[in-house]
Order: structure tokens, then sequence, then C-alpha cells
């Protein structure tokens, strides 16, 4: 496979074009830090629980927005892993702070392997309506092609 242009590959005698969609992974990123330090006061009890919460949900559904915006549905299958990846040791150590070293370490275990089943089904719930909402009201994109273009030679049968 051959670099011809910025996202043009020669494979052969195939051409293939790759158009870029709009990226991701640095607002991903953010909002999973940002929802691994919601859970981590949530779950310490700092500060007033509700508006932690609020701001979980307000920033997942900002995220959901940016996603449909993005035309990037396929992300909010994968947000919610990132996000337990960022709130794991924070949420452990949250969970050691509030109930005790030895308590802490296996009720954070429980809440980090099982919990978070809830937890990332309910952020996915919210980015996924968010993100097909958004969707659905921006429409069908202007004039612009299709996101993976493939020249060929021409084969007759």
């Amino acid at each position: 496979m051959e670099l011809l242009e910025h996202r043009i590959y020669k494979v052969s005698s195939l051409l293939i074009r790759i158009n870029p969609r709009g990226r991701v992974t640095r607002p991903v990123t953010l909002w999973a830090m940002v929802m691994a330090v919601c859970l981590f006061c949530f779950e310490a009890n700092i500060g007033n629980r509700g508006t932690f919460l609020d701001l979980a949900l307000l920033v997942t559904v900002l995220l959901g927005i940016y996603l449909g915006w993005q035309r990037r549905g396929g992300t909010v299958f994968f947000a919610p892993i990132a996000s337990w990846f960022f709130a794991w040791p924070p949420l452990w150590l949250a969970t050691m702070i509030h109930e005790g070293f030895f308590k802490g370490l296996f009720k954070g275990l429980f809440l980090i392997t099982f919990g978070w089943i809830i937890i990332g089904g309910a952020e996915f719930i919210v980015l996924f309506t968010t993100s097909s909402i958004v969707r659905l009201l921006r429409g069908k994109r202007g004039n612009e092609g299709s996101e993976i273009v493939v020249f060929g030679p021409d084969e007759q049968y």
C-alpha cells in the first residue's frame, strides 16, 4: 500500500480515498476526565451530591450533541469504556476514603466491576439518545460524498 496524497492510498491497481470526519478523541477524553471527577466527588461525599450528578448529566448531553453533530454515532458505544478507564482508580480511592481502607477496597472492587454496568449503561443511553436526536435534526449532509471512495479498474464480466 502506497500513500499518494493526504488520505489517498494506492493498493495494487485500486485507489482508495478516505474523507476524514470530525475528531472525537479529545472531547471524549475530556468528558471522561470530568466524569471521573464527578464520580469521585459523588462517592467520597465531597460537596453536594446532586450538583455532581447534574454536572455529569450536563457534560454527557454536551458530548452527545457534539457526537451527533460530527456524525460519530458509533463512538457512543466506546465512550463509556473510556469513562470507565479514567474513573476506576479515583472511584476505588473514593470508596476507600468513604468506607475505610479494607471495606472500601472490597466495596470499591464490587462497585467498579458491577456498578459500572449501570453507570456505563446510563451514559450510553444518554449519549445515544442525544446524538441520535441531533443527527436527525441536522438532516442529511449537503454535497459531501461518502466517507470512503474506491476507484478501481474497469472489470468486464
